[in-house]
């Protein structure tokens, strides 16, 4: 079996203002005919689903809070985390912690999107990432 997530369902509140809160950080979203707002990644889709019909499916409703996952964004430079917070920030998000050095030589920040997922916007020095921008834990010879 391969080690993979090949898709991101995010149950949001409003499918415009989600979608528009995606394309204000510059990515840019493909055609589905299913309801979902698709945004292709490097080799995985983050999809925009109601959260009312991904209840109904799940047969569960959601929980208030922090849910105890966030979802990773790695960037190629230092100071890409301080852009795309910002532009995350113009988009409506809120911003939960500002650009920072971390612990263990990194430099991160966290905003939630309009539906409150939480983002962690990170440059991992440890870690370089692809050609093609892709990552991987221990990162990619230079």
């Amino acid at each position: 079996m391969d080690q993979r997530i090949s898709l991101i369902t995010l149950g949001v509140a409003d499918m415009a203002a989600s979608a528009a809160f995606y394309e204000a950080l510059g990515w840019t979203r493909v055609d589905s005919p299913d309801g979902v707002i698709a945004f292709d990644l490097i080799g995985q889709v983050l999809g925009l689903y109601p959260v009312a019909d991904l209840e109904r499916d799940l047969g569960q409703a959601r929980g208030k809070g922090f849910s105890g996952i966030t979802l990773g964004h790695n960037l190629s430079e230092k100071s890409d985390v301080v852009e795309l917070t910002e532009r995350a920030r113009a988009a409506g998000a809120t911003v939960l912690k500002e650009p920072g050095d971390i612990f263990w030589g990194g430099h991160i920040a966290y905003v939630a999107d309009p539906d409150r997922h939480v983002w962690e916007f990170a440059w991992n020095p440890h870690s370089p990432l692809g050609p093609n921008g892709e990552f991987r834990w221990n990162g990619y010879a230079a």
